[in-house]
């Protein structure tokens, strides 16, 4: 008898079309196999022998000098904070509209699910380069402090923060065009805070916007994301219709 409630109960997800709520969370348009190979086009990071070394020194510094602003700081840490939810509120003010899954349920499927596609494309050169954070070159703690314990062992180019902020950014663009500008800034100021805090060199975070361009244009050869992306415009304009 359980033996055939289970089974009707595995017909009706099929036929109804849906999944285990865990499976939803991690779903993903490509796998990390599937997207552009950053080891095959995507420059080494630079020798610490060379001029773009000493750019990124210079970079640290600057990185140093914005602490002193209390806002900027305060950004800087907020950005940090490795969590999808997270990242997308720093886009509501940007974007022009609150993004969530009760709120605007197409529109968060869309950015959820096609940034934990683009997360996937720089974990490969991660572990191949093992690059060393600012922080532990130059010996000096970070701005976000806690996150340190978790970085040491994690490498450093690209920057994992810059391609998920970078992609958000670019993603969002696709659904309000007209705010274009203000997300692309938002999605800049992301990436410099990773400087800021002492996680990343500019160069892993200058690797991080290529790397998300290149994971976000690649997403454009899914039916299933283009699919996705006109229902997510179109709650856009429903929700805007309404104000």
């Amino acid at each position: 008898m359980r033996i055939k409630k289970t089974l009707w109960l595995f017909a009706a997800v099929i036929l109804l079309g849906t999944m285990p709520v865990s499976a939803q969370e991690d779903a993903t348009y490509f796998t990390a196999e599937e997207l552009p190979d950053l080891l095959k086009w995507l420059p080494a990071p630079p020798d610490s022998t060379s001029e773009a070394f000493v750019h990124d020194i210079m970079r640290y510094m600057w990185g140093k000098t914005q602490r002193l602003d209390p806002e900027r700081a305060s950004i800087a840490i907020r950005d940090a904070i490795w969590n999808m939810d997270s990242t997308l509120a720093v886009y509501n003010i940007p974007f022009g509209m609150t993004i969530s899954k009760e709120e605007t349920p197409e529109i968060y499927k869309f950015i959820t699910t096609s940034v934990r596609t683009c997360d996937l494309i720089g974990r490969k050169a991660k572990v191949f380069y093992q690059r060393k954070r600012p922080f532990m070159v130059m010996n000096e703690h970070m701005l976000s402090s806690w996150e340190e314990e978790g970085l040491r062992n994690n490498g450093s180019y690209p920057s994992g923060h810059t391609i998920r902020g970078w992609s958000m950014a670019l993603l969002l663009m696709e659904i309000n065009p007209a705010a274009k500008d203000t997300i692309l800034a938002r999605g800049m100021m992301y990436g410099d805070s990773r400087v800021i805090v002492g996680a990343h060199w500019q160069s892993d975070v200058d690797a991080g916007r290529l790397a998300g361009s290149a994971a976000v244009v690649c997403l454009h050869t899914s039916p299933a994301f283009l699919e996705q992306l006109a229902k997510a415009q179109a709650e856009f304009r429903r929700l805007k219709e309404r104000e």
